[in-house]
């Protein structure tokens, strides 16, 4: 058993962490309730004018129209999903692109604060698929598996 797999299991019981593993679920599923909801519905996610870069970039995906709403489904698919145990790993692993994407995204164009916030919520996102690391565990020894009969034959 490796360091990470003695540490997991033996805080994985304990009620302390599946506290703060619930907390941490509820807080990513809040953070994209609004934004998911306002893409969905078609609305604009900020007023700040075209002319600055940031502005520029949400009105560009706002323009396009459908993929706009399906942002917003995907983030609020994406939240509900995070609420329900038995799909959380799962949650996990779709939130996971999108929340890289948005990290990316206001830390290249500058954005105050938002970095932080943003990172914070990839860190969450990280311990969630973590907190599972029993399923990802099995989820890679299964690709590695496949790939490696594959390259065999």
């Amino acid at each position: 058993m490796s360091p990470f797999e003695k540490l997991h299991s033996k805080i994985y019981g304990k009620k302390v962490y599946l506290i703060f593993t619930w907390f941490t679920r509820i807080l990513l599923a809040l953070a994209f309730l609004p934004s998911g909801y306002t893409k969905l519905v078609g609305n604009r996610f900020t007023t700040i004018s075209v002319e600055n870069p940031i502005g520029f970039f949400f009105e560009a995906l706002y323009q396009t129209g459908w993929y706009w709403n399906f942002l917003g489904i995907y983030q609020l698919l994406v939240a509900f999903l995070l609420l329900i145990p038995r799909t959380t790993f799962f949650a996990s692993l779709l939130y996971l692109p999108v929340i890289i994407n948005i990290f990316f995204i206001v830390s290249s164009m500058q954005f105050k604060g938002t970095p932080i916030v943003t990172g914070l919520m990839l860190l969450g996102n990280i311990y969630l698929i973590l907190w599972d690391y029993k399923k990802l565990k099995k989820i890679i020894f299964t690709v590695f598996e496949k790939s490696k009969i594959a390259t065999s034959n």
